[in-house]
């Protein structure tokens, strides 16, 4: 059985102190079974959220369910300790939700930095739903920080609106020593590009004493920067709205009350830098403020999660090999990966050796591609420029779903 205070593990640690990690040759005990582009599939959990917004006349209830979604997004990393496996360049996943009503396709389009795009479309129109995503993964000793990267981009077509926005900071404490646990923190902004409306959302990071551990607070201003609406929770259970003017009053009257208790005459100094971080105990739930609008309320989770890498039942269901499934994917798709089927049919060894292999086959591939002077070609994906933010980002070329996988890459 694998421990993080295995001597040789905690070497391989040390020498990854303020690297980042996806140059790192990591051991296969601090994976889940599912690729990175499987992992940003799972932004598409709470879809009807983008239905909602599609269906909604008033800009603003559009903005407070698209921020609803972009919360939602990062939701199912609660709990989530375990690191996805790095995708191989040329890997790709699909797929398509008739219930929901979307399809989407990603593709590792870059490994040297790691660049995932993907690109999810509504059945019926409604919806574009795509960016490249490509988070900065470090190690600080006693927790792993991912810096986010890239620029998540969402068309509603019947409304003629497009929104962008960033994802949060997330960090993983206690890699080594004590309980595992996340944080996400960091200040996410959503630009409507079409009426100017923003949404800013702060995650919030727990401090010292806890108090704040998973809170978003944030508010959706209109172009000339009033504010119209107050967005509060958590991302790991619900979000809601209210007027501003009664939030602010609300705030003001739990300041008061929070000046009149007495503080504990012993308050911690802080941790030593050997010791764990400690989670501090969540007390409460989200304190909900009469007069607020329930925008969003995260999935119960199945029972057997625990022993499942603390799984949704969706990322649960992103691995499935239905009958008839494998003639129609493509041959680069992460569901046919040998080590996260081995990891997923409970076979570590081979899982270990099947990620060694396909590790060392992209290494070899790209020695020759050196020596040949060749490029690597994108199958699904170009880099361009992102119209709404002119910022670099990777756009989807069209084509995948006609089913013509004769040319690609021989990755695993």
């Amino acid at each position: 059985m694998f421990s993080r205070n295995n001597f040789s593990v905690w070497g391989i640690l040390k020498k990854c102190i303020g690297l980042e990690l996806s140059k790192i040759t990591m051991p296969i005990v601090f994976n889940e079974p599912l690729s990175f582009l499987q992992r940003i599939t799972e932004y598409m959990e709470h879809t009807y959220l983008i239905n909602k917004a599609c269906s909604l006349s008033d800009s603003i209830e559009r903005m407070q369910a698209v921020a609803a979604f972009a919360v939602s997004a990062v939701a199912s990393q609660w709990d989530r300790t375990g690191k996805p496996f790095n995708p191989l360049l040329g890997e790709t996943y699909e797929l398509t939700r008739e219930d929901q009503g979307y399809r989407l396709i990603s593709e590792q389009v870059s490994h040297h930095p790691p660049v995932s795009a993907f690109h999810a479309e509504s059945l019926v129109g409604d919806f574009v739903f795509h960016g490249s995503i490509y988070p900065k993964l470090k190690f600080w000793g006693k927790s792993v920080e991912a810096e986010p990267k890239g620029t998540i981009t969402l068309e509603l077509l019947k409304h003629g609106e497009v929104y962008t926005w960033t994802n949060p900071f997330c960090c993983v404490h206690n890699v080594i020593l004590g309980k595992l646990w996340i944080e996400q923190y960091g200040t996410v902004e959503i630009l409507n590009h079409s009426t100017g409306d923003k949404c800013v959302l702060n995650f919030k990071p727990c401090g010292m004493f806890g108090k704040e551990l998973h809170r978003v607070e944030g508010y959706i201003q209109d172009k000339s920067k009033n504010k119209l609406c107050v967005i509060y929770g958590k991302w790991t259970e619900c979000m809601w709205s209210m007027d501003p003017q009664t939030y602010e009053s609300n705030k003001k009257a739990e300041k008061k009350a929070d000046s009149k208790k007495q503080k504990s005459p012993e308050e911690p100094e802080g941790v030593d830098s050997d010791d764990a971080d400690n989670m501090p105990e969540v007390l409460e739930t989200v304190a909900v403020i009469p007069g607020s609008t329930l925008l969003w309320r995260i999935s119960s989770r199945p029972q057997h999660s625990a022993k499942m890498y603390n799984f949704t039942n969706f990322a649960m269901s992103l691995n499935e090999l239905e009958p008839g499934m494998q003639a129609t994917l493509a041959p680069t798709d992460c569901r046919l990966r040998p080590d996260i089927r081995a990891m997923e049919n409970g076979d570590m060894d081979q899982a270990s050796r099947e990620k060694e292999r396909l590790e060392e086959k992209q290494r070899s591939a790209r020695k020759d591609r050196s020596k040949d002077e060749e490029e690597w070609s994108t199958r699904w994906f170009q880099s361009g420029t992102n119209p709404y933010t002119s910022s670099q980002d990777w756009l989807y070329t069209g084509g995948y779903f006609d089913r013509k996988y004769s040319d690609l890459p021989d990755i695993y």
